[in-house]
């Protein structure tokens, strides 16, 4: 089996993390809706006592369903595929090697999601026991979801860059490897040592717009929806996004006509993004992003209330 083959029939840990890495809502958005079509329970919990700072990430108070208020604690849940049993499936895969994956078929199986709050502190020993895990389920690849805001018109396709630090998974499925240097989240210190010890990973990072960074992405989340789908084989129920990121993209087209400034703007982006095809899909390209990003998030006030940070 080729290192590109346990992305495509292989047991897969699909990632992201809400916060820093997380523009729009659409990474972590992504993971959510293959979690609403797959046939996943929680496995494992992170103890969020040892990694997170509740005065960045505070704890919510909300009603069960029996009316009772509870706290819904920050923190890092392992989805995986349950027998009829109800309790986590064999590590030994039930299909062959070349089959490929179908959320609605048997294949399913083989998917592995990994969903919570960007850790605060305390990364290398966090990192540390998600590959512990992953190892503990027989995991052949992590593919890390990300987004990070840009200067890109919202009315053209959301590009999404992909990239591996890995040279067989470069060759074999003609990615790139990322130029960018500068911080990083907790993404890539998960993509590091899971490289360390011997598990491919690849990175999807779409480009949100900037101006529309306070709402969620929806057109976002589709995008990393569709590269996943092609490098991985998999067939995803796209369920109401389409809907929404029509309504997405028309709400922001209604502002932007009652608004010269913003629609002068947008006009530019787009003449840019025209001139250019899909610039944003170069790691060079990306890279200056990301660090416009940086250089935004830094001049910016730290935010403010509950769940702040």
């Amino acid at each position: 089996m080729t290192t590109s083959d346990l992305f495509r029939s292989g047991r897969l840990l699909v990632v992201a993390f809400e916060g820093w890495n997380d523009a729009g809502e659409a990474a972590s958005g992504a993971v959510r809706a293959l979690k609403d079509v797959l046939d996943v329970e929680p496995i494992a919990d992170i103890d969020p006592e040892d990694y997170y700072d509740f005065q960045l990430i505070r704890p919510h108070v909300e009603f069960d369903d029996e009316g009772r208020r509870r706290l819904r604690w920050p923190g890092v849940t392992l989805y995986g595929p349950v027998g009829d049993d109800g309790m986590p499936r064999s590590s030994t895969p039930s299909v062959e090697p070349d089959a490929g994956l179908d959320v609605s078929g048997a294949n399913h199986e083989n998917i592995y999601l990994l969903l919570g709050s960007e850790p605060s502190r305390g990364w290398r020993t966090f990192a540390t026991e998600t590959i512990d895990q992953a190892l503990a389920a027989d995991i052949t690849g992590v593919i890390l979801l990300g987004a990070l805001l840009a200067d890109v018109p919202h009315t053209r396709p959301i590009a999404v860059h992909v990239s591996s630090e890995n040279p067989q998974v470069r060759e074999e499925l003609e990615v790139e490897r990322s130029s960018y240097e500068g911080p990083v989240g907790i993404l890539s210190v998960i993509a590091t040592m899971a490289e360390e010890v011997g598990i491919p990973t690849i990175s999807l990072w779409a480009s949100v717009p900037h101006y529309v960074h306070n709402a969620p992405s929806p057109k976002a989340t589709l995008a990393l929806l569709d590269k996943l789908e092609e490098l991985v084989d998999v067939v995803i129920p796209r369920g109401e996004l389409l809907d929404e990121a029509r309504e997405w993209e028309e709400g922001i087209d209604a502002l932007a006509a009652d608004d010269d400034e913003m629609r002068s703007y947008i006009e530019q982006l787009e003449r840019a993004r025209d001139a250019v095809e899909a610039p944003e899909a170069s790691g060079e390209a990306i890279a200056q992003e990301f660090e416009r990003y940086l250089r935004k998030r830094d001049d910016e006030p730290p935010a403010e209330g509950p769940g702040a940070g």
